[in-house]
Order: structure tokens, then sequence, then C-alpha cells
């Protein structure tokens, strides 16, 4: 078993390596030699053509054991081997988009890969045992959250999310920390957790393309996030997940279409060939987050054909996406998401029956999304009832429509969704059911639901993006809110709305008013009023969020994402601290607010 004390930063040509049989203390861990440390990080910069910055304060040791003379290297050559091709798949983004704005067109399926999706013979490898029955995942589980993340280790759950991207806020301190906590649980260093081989699977969730890595730069440039994280966790648990029969697993973020998956398929046979990997080692669910990504679920799986897991659906980046790439043409103005918005509507139920009979059809796996809601403490309180109902109807409607999981957040969900998965379904997964019973065309992808707008329904999108971007300010990537965890997902689709419903002048239902920017300013003076009490000493990080909501819904041109908004603003990344937001979480958590 690799010990923690084996792999030692190469301060010489002769690699060290000091045998010790338990994890070290809290004490050691901070208490690395600080001339060591400028020793080491000095020794970092002798890799050519690249850059890292010194580590975050109390992670010395971690650090260290992440980044190695040979992991840097390692992540030079991924970096410097892809970082064209990342730059090109942005730039396509930009060109389709520009030219669905110029021309008005919407998207279809495509007829330049008719043959792929005519061709009834192909199909994606079978996936390995330990992904075979994935009923109930626990989702957006940032891993730099150490009681959490053993928590979901020692879980009955089937996998873990593990997640550097929706529910995890991307500091520094962040990232090294949820990598070192995967390395810990790959290589078996958290006491009283079970083996890797027989803990949950981990499904590890690198950021998405748009986001980078500010503390990394390789020549001259800074790091693409995604590709800092998956050659990481690569380089330092790879083998031993691949060795366990445990991995390595991946979920893609925010893939808007095939050309993404083949650059994903290139850099994956790229790391199985460096790290003496066999092809088709690796294994990749796709988020399909995108609208025009619906149109190419097929040429997704074709393009990963050995390296796919499946595809998974979900609802609010899916939303939100309509308000990105159609949000100014009025016939896509969508309405309220707590009134008017859930999976039964028709262009999200066609989006999830189109993704199940597609991955069916191929033989990949078709997951559902992530129940947010989170149980009362009081089994026996009506309020506990009635959320564990919620969720119950939610999911049957996925596990009737054929998926083979999906996920929730709070652990206590865990064993009643399994058993709801059990009395509604037979054996490991669902591959079986073929769907054929459903045609959808891009009109019904594309089927905006009616309905309008309310004045409730505006102050909660204002109310999560404000306190999503508080949270981030902290160093936190989800918070809690009136019973349900919130995440980027969520904040999102939220400030994608108050958005589109500013620049679309709309009415509200209760008295006719228009949303205008003016009335969003009132409306959050009135939020930052109800919150004042609960906020303590963080009142002035709770301003400056609201000041940086007001920004991003009045832009004239809507920011593709909010995480790169606030990856790249100089507010977030001159407050990258961890200073906790827990007494406003636990007030908030079930706000009646």
């Amino acid at each position: 078993m690799v010990q923690e004390s084996d792999i030692k930063p190469h301060t010489s040509s002769s690699r060290q390596s000091t045998k010790s049989t338990s994890v070290e203390s809290a004490e050691d861990r901070h208490c690395t030699s600080i001339q060591s440390f400028w020793n080491f990080a000095f020794s970092q910069n002798k890799v050519s053509g690249m850059e890292l910055c010194p580590s975050p304060l109390g992670l010395e040791k971690e650090y260290a054991t992440l980044f190695t003379t040979d992991s840097l290297h390692f992540l030079h050559e991924l970096i410097s081997t892809f970082d064209e091709e990342v730059d090109e798949i942005l730039q396509l983004r930009v060109s389709k988009k520009a030219q669905l704005d110029l021309t008005g067109d919407l998207p279809s399926f495509l007829e330049s890969t008719t043959h792929i999706r005519r061709d009834p013979d192909w199909k994606v490898l079978p996936v390995p045992s330990r992904l075979q029955k994935r009923h109930v995942d626990i989702g957006d589980l940032a891993p730099c959250d150490t009681e959490h993340f053993i928590k979901a280790l020692l879980s009955p759950a089937q996998g873990i999310q593990v997640d550097f991207d929706d529910g995890n806020c991307p500091t520094y301190y962040n990232q090294i920390k949820g990598i070192y906590n995967v390395f810990k649980a790959v290589h078996n260093l958290f006491p009283n957790v079970p083996h890797i081989s027989q803990a949950p699977v981990l499904m590890l969730r690198p950021r998405a393309w748009n986001m980078v890595e500010h503390n990394m730069m390789v020549e001259g440039k800074e790091a693409p996030g995604p590709l800092f994280d998956f050659g990481l966790l690569m380089f330092q648990c790879g083998k031993a997940l691949f060795e366990q029969k445990s991995g390595p697993f991946f979920y893609l973020s925010k893939v808007e279409g095939y050309m993404e998956a083949r650059l994903w398929n290139k850099i994956f046979v790229w790391t199985q060939q460096k790290l003496g990997l066999p092809l088709g080692s690796i294994k990749a669910t796709v988020l399909i987050e995108n609208v025009l990504a619906a149109f190419e679920m097929e040429e997704i799986l074709y393009e990963l054909q050995e390296h796919s897991a499946g595809l998974n659906c979900g609802i609010w980046d899916y939303s939100a996406s309509f308000v990105n790439k159609f949000g100014h043409r009025p016939a896509f103005l969508l309405p309220d998401r707590h009134k008017y918005v859930n999976m039964e509507k028709h262009f999200l139920r066609s989006y999830m029956d189109l993704l199940v009979k597609t991955c069916h059809r191929r033989g990949a796996l078709a997951t559902g999304g992530m129940a947010a809601l989170l149980l009362p403490e009081d089994p026996l309180s009506d309020a506990y009832r009635r959320v564990l109902a919620s969720v119950t109807r939610l999911k049957l409607l996925e596990i009737t429509a054929g998926v083979d999981g999906f996920m929730v957040y709070d652990l206590n969900l865990v064993e009643p969704m399994q058993k709801l998965f059990k009395g509604h379904s037979e054996g490991d997964n669902q591959l079986d059911q073929l769907r054929n019973d459903v045609t959808v065309f891009p009109e019904d992808l594309l089927s905006m639901p009616s309905g309008g707008v309310t004045l409730n329904g505006l102050k909660y999108n204002i109310a999560v993006g404000v306190l999503f971007i508080n949270a981030w300010l902290s160093g936190k990537g989800h918070f809690f809110y009136k019973g349900q965890v919130e995440d980027s997902a969520t904040a999102e689709i939220s400030r994608s709305q108050v958005w589109q419903w500013v620049r679309h002048q709309t009415r509200l239902e209760d008295d006719g008013r228009v949303v205008s920017r003016q009335l969003v300013t009132d409306l959050i003076k009135e939020l930052i009023m109800d919150l004042s009490p609960h906020c303590g000493s963080v009142r002035q990080r709770l301003h400056t969020a609201a000041k940086m909501f007001q920004e991003v819904i009045a832009k004239r041109h809507f920011p593709d994402f909010i995480t790169t908004y606030l990856n790249q603003d100089h507010t977030f990344l001159s407050s990258q601290n961890t200073e906790p937001l827990q007494a406003l979480d636990k007030d908030l958590r079930r706000s009646k607010l």
C-alpha cells in the first residue's frame, strides 16, 4: 500500500522515500519547515516553461506530495500538447454562437454525421463491473470538504461525484486540498474508511473548458483548469485506481459538441500511453448540459467509444444554456423556473427520453440529475414526509424513463432512493429499456414551456445569485437555502433568468410591474435587509456580492458562464481565503426568508 511518506518532492537527482504505516497528523501537516518549502517551491521553477505559485498557507505538505518534479513534467507535457486545441474548441464555441446570432438559425441534427446516427452496428465498449450498478450516487461533493468526503466514503451510495466543478469553488487552496483528499482515498490513507475497491466508486469531475488555473503558467499562458485537475488526478491516482479495478472514471462537464468529445478522447489516449495504462482504462460520463450538445449525443458517444461511461442529463445548466444561446430572442423567453419549469415539461422530457434512447441503443449508461432537496432532521415531521414525497415523485419519473441511476446531495436520501430504484426496476441497470417508443424532433427539444414571471420567482433567483457569489467570495462552491443545496448550476439558471427578464422587460404576473434593473436593485436591497441579522462579520462581503450580481445581470452581452465571470474578477481573485460561511449557511439552510 502506498503511504503518503513514500512520496517526496525531488530535491536532488535521486528519490528518497521513508516508509510509514500511519497517516500523518494534522500537526505534521501544518509544521513543514518554511525553509524546506521555499527550497521546494524554487525547485519547481526548474521545470522549463512552467511557473507554479507557492503553496497556500497550511498546505505545504499536500503541495509537496502532489507537485513532484515528475508530476510537473507530466503536466507541462500534457498542457503544452493540447493547449492549442483547447483554444480552438473555445473559439469554435464563439463561432457557432455568432453564426446562430447572425443567421437567426436554430440547431438541428447534423447532416454531416447522418452516417453515424444511421449505422446500427457500432456500440461503446462495455463498462467495468464497478460501473454496471450505480443506482444512487452522491452529487456535488467538493472533496476539499474532508469531513463530508469521508462521510460519503462511509455511505452506502454506489458512487460519488467528486466535484471540482459545479459544487466547488476553485481557489488554489480548494484544488490542492481536494486533489490531495482524492489521493488519500485512492491510496487508502484515511483511517477507518473502506478500501478504495470497496468504497463508493469515485467519479472524478474536473473543471469545465471555460475555467483556467491562475496559479500555473505553461509556456507563458495560464493552464486550462480541466487539464490541471485531470492531469494531477491521473498522475497521482490513475494507476492505483486501475489496479484496484476502481477507475479512473470521470465526469466531463459542459461539453457542447462532438468535437469537444473528440479532444477529450485524444487526451485520454495520450494519457494512457504516457502512464502505461491499457487503451480504454479511462471511462467518462459526459454531462449533456447544453442545448447544442443535445443534438450531437450519438456523435459524442461515437467519439468516446472506447472511453464512454455514458451520458448524464440534468435540468438547470441545460435550461440556462437556452438563455446563453438564444436568450435575446423573445421566442425563447424562459418562464419562472419554480412554477413552470421541471422535467415533466415537453422540452426537458424530450431531452431526457432522447438521451436514454441514444445511450441504450449504443450500449451506454444513461444517468439522471441530482436531487438538491435536504431531508429535515425529524423523520416523523410533515416536512420530512413532504420532501421525501417530492424527491420520490421526481426520481420515479427518471426511473420510468429508463435511466440507469441518478444522484442525491443529502446522504440521508441514499437508502430511500436505492429502495425506490430497486422496487421499480430489475437488475443492475436498465440497458434493456431501448425506448423504441421515443421519436424526438428538433422542435421537441426547442419548445419553450408556457408561463410567466412571478415576484416570488424573481426574488428567489436574485437570492440564489447573490448568495452564490457570496459563497464564492468565501471560498465555497455551494450553500444551503430554503431546504436545498444551491450550486453553480442553480446560480447559472437564476442569473440567466433575471438577465433575460430584464432584457425583454417582462411583466410580473402578480401586479404587472416591468422587471427592470431598478426593480432588481430594489429587491436586492430588501434581500440584504432580510439577511443582515444572519450575517454578522460577513455583511460587507454580502454587499460586495450584491454589487457583482447587479453588474452581471445588467451586462449588454450575456456572460457565457457565471463561474468564468467570477473567476476572472479581481474581487474574487483578491478574496481567495478560507473564511467559513458556516454561520450564514446554518441560518439559511431552512430559512423562511
